[in-house]
């Protein structure tokens, strides 16, 4: 009964006139932001909070909020219609997205973008508010061997993101780890493979790699086509700008399920919106009666990914509200936003400013519903990308790619970057090497290394550390289990086959 009184207390903080246009102004910049590479929503709430000196707290961390999750609605746009993803937790969508709208179905793949980011968000939103404070002792409980076991969890995915080829999936895999160890070692403050290059010091950004990897190799194969004649014909949008029956059937699930993934792995300070994202494709396509159309155009290889990395911004505020413990890069800023402002999250937050808090969480239901209302009539508008001639198009294309990139840094060493991992893109799709590997490896690589040497560390080099509490035998258990079922379904399946008498 309390948390209802604080959720109706909250309604009527965010539907006051003022904080409704504030969400609206953060939604609406999010989703503009969320089409550009690379500018992401750490940088624009950072812009924005000179811009809020002198505003009350409420309906500046409101708008803030709203940029957060506007982005991951916009995010899948270019994705999409381009293979450009706009956010990092939109790679994943780009997959099959982008096959859906080769084949004329871009309509249909941005229609359930816009309702399953709806429905998630929501069921993000709802968790967020009854399990906040719960949830908040258990993410307590992970400590270094906790998260080492749980990003083994989510490599193991990769065993079904490997394609036809499992030696082309482990060199895939094992190239983005390599990435991913660019940089300075944070234990010992030495510099790794920077080869003498300054800006290799803070690594290789993830931005610059997906964005060379997907949108410039995918102008590169383009290009290709042009010259030598073979380039695709313009792509026709087949039917309504809306789901079939048959697709809104098969989207129904992974929406769902991607809705808590998204939310549990957004709860966990650091593991992000990429890797609820991933952990979503893999787990439809483990469950999906027709696996092999995943990566060639499978809907529910867009609707779970998307649902996830909406849901994971509500988890991610559970660590920084409960605990003023950042989950990555925007609620980073928005820690520093709530410091700024003399709030101090935490435990006393729900006690002390109560009007903020629940004002904030219910301002994200207006949101979602003024998302949905914002994106779903420009389905229509957005298809008309895939009409532009591609002597313009991969321009433009180029165009978004470098001002995403160069944005992140001012570096034109990122751009280099993305005209090699552009190339390396084009060689992959030539020889059949899986990307998705890579971009999973580089996501978990540094998370995982600094998990394990912290846990060893703790333990004095004992390994039995990984299995030292329920959580870690439990998530080494799932992650055998997760290996094991590529080689034993196929044999289950064939041994049920033939003992069937048709």
């Amino acid at each position: 009964m309390d948390t209802l009184t604080h959720v109706i207390n909250g309604f009527a903080v965010c539907l006051q006139p003022i904080n409704l246009w504030y969400t609206f102004v953060g939604v609406f910049l999010g989703t503009i932001i969320g089409v550009l590479p690379g500018i992401g929503p750490s940088a624009t709430i950072a812009l924005l909070i000179p811009v809020t000196f002198g505003m009350n707290p409420t309906s500046a961390l409101i708008m803030m909020a709203g940029v957060y999750y506007g982005s991951k609605y916009g995010g899948s746009t270019t994705a999409i219609l381009i293979r450009t993803p706009g956010e990092a937790a939109s790679v994943m969508t780009s997959i099959d997205g982008y096959e859906m709208a080769r084949k004329g179905r871009a309509g249909a793949a941005l229609a359930v973008s816009a309702i399953g980011s709806f429905i998630a968000g929501t069921i993000g939103v709802i968790a967020l508010t009854l399990f906040a404070l719960p949830l908040t002792s258990m993410a307590l409980k992970f400590g270094p061997a906790e998260y080492f076991t749980l990003m083994l969890f989510a490599m193991t995915a990769v065993a079904s993101l490997t394609g036809k080829s499992p030696a082309k999936g482990m060199l895939s895999t094992i190239l983005g780890l390599m990435i991913a160890t660019i940089g300075i070692d944070l234990q010992s403050g030495q510099p790794r493979y920077t080869m003498g290059v300054a800006e290799f010091q803070d690594g290789v950004g993830f931005i610059v790699v997906v964005v060379g990897l997907f949108a410039v190799g995918e102008v590169f194969r383009g290009m290709e086509g042009l010259f030598k004649g073979t380039a695709p014909e313009m792509v026709k949008i087949s039917g309504k700008l809306w789901l079939t029956k048959e697709e809104w059937k098969r989207s129904i699930g992974p929406i769902w399920r991607g809705g808590f993934i998204g939310f549990i792995i957004g709860v966990l300070p650091g593991a992000g919106g990429t890797i609820a994202s991933i952990l979503s494709y893999t787990t439809e396509k483990r469950l999906s009666k027709h696996p092999e159309e995943f990566g060639k155009g499978a809907i529910e290889g867009v609707a779970g990914p998307e649902s996830a990395n909406n849901s994971d911004t509500a988890g991610a505020l559970v660590p920084l509200l409960t605990l003023g413990v950042p989950g990555g890069g925007a609620t980073a800023v928005m820690l520093g936003a709530f410091i700024m402002y003399g709030i101090q999250p935490g435990p006393l937050l729900f006690q002390n400013r109560p009007d903020l808090v629940w004002g904030l969480v219910d301002s994200m239901y207006i949101g979602n519903i003024m998302l949905l209302i914002l994106n779903l009539p420009l389905i229509g508008l957005f298809v008309r990308l895939l009409y532009i001639p591609a002597g313009i198009l991969y321009p433009l294309i180029v165009a978004i790619a470098v001002i995403g990139a160069y944005g992140i840094n001012g570096s034109m060493l990122d751009l280099y970057l993305i005209l090699f991992f552009g190339v390396v893109g084009y060689i992959f799709e030539k020889v059949d090497i899986p990307v998705a590997p890579l971009v999973l490896s580089l996501v978990l690589g540094g998370i995982m290394e600094q998990s394990f040497r912290q846990a060893m560390t703790i333990s004095g080099g004992n390994p039995k550390i990984f299995l030292g509490s329920t959580i870690t035998v439990t998530l080494v258990v799932l992650s055998v289990i997760s290996i094991a079922l590529p080689f034993v379904l196929p044999r289950l399946k064939a041994l049920k086959q033939s003992e069937d008498p048709a």
